[in-house]
């Protein structure tokens, strides 16, 4: 019935059915703002917030309860949530708290990250090299971040692995985003390998 309503009022909408989803979606369609039910099937609402604001996603999350007690709204705002609203609400005041939390979003000052021609916003999450635009997908735009904030040192494999995927991945994994980096970055190459270590930016 919201994804209706919201795309009858203009917004490009994504559903995700449980928390697994939401995670996954948000990572890949990179939204202007997130609306999460904090009763999710599998990885509820809360466990969602904190673990898109443990992989430093700044998008404005507005948390949906049907829980209206005072430490309810606490856990959901200590979560990372940016707005709370109670069920049941009107859905015009949905509409106008989405509708606030992108204009903040969207007139908040970047975070601007760059090396030689590359640039990061490390709050949209999008790239440029050499005034070229890059599409980036969200774990990709991190690992990129994690190098561009310690140019001409080491990242290790271990620490993107702690930092980006909470410690839950294979060494490999980290290999394969720096691939996909390389491909999209283009020549000449700025991501160096670290021969038993990890990579670098060095241009």
């Amino acid at each position: 019935m919201l994804e209706r309503t919201l795309v009858a009022e203009g917004f490009d909408v994504t559903l995700a059915a449980d928390g697994g989803a939401a995670l996954v979606a948000a990572e890949r369609s990179a939204p202007d703002v997130i609306v999460l039910d904090v009763a999710m099937p599998a990885l509820d609402g809360l466990a969602v917030c904190r673990r898109l604001r443990g992989k430093g996603l700044a998008t404005p999350i507005l948390m949906l309860t049907a829980r209206d007690a005072v430490p309810d709204r606490v856990a959901g705002l200590e979560a990372g949530a940016d707005d709370y609203l109670v069920k049941p609400f009107a859905v015009q005041e949905l509409i106008a708290r989405i509708r606030a939390l992108t204009r903040r979003h969207a007139e908040a000052p970047g975070q601007l990250l760059s090396y030689a021609d590359l640039t990061l916003d490390a709050q949209t999450r999008k790239a440029t090299r050499g005034g070229r635009a890059i599409e980036l997908t969200g774990r990709e735009a991190a690992v990129l971040e994690l190098l561009l904030r310690a140019p001409r040192r080491t990242v290790t494999r271990e620490r993107a692995i702690d930092e980006i995927w909470d410690g839950a991945a294979e060494a490999n994994v980290v290999d394969r985003y720096v691939t996909r980096l390389r491909r999209k970055l283009g020549e000449p190459q700025l991501i160096r390998t670290v021969r038993g270590a990890g990579f670098e930016l060095r241009a």
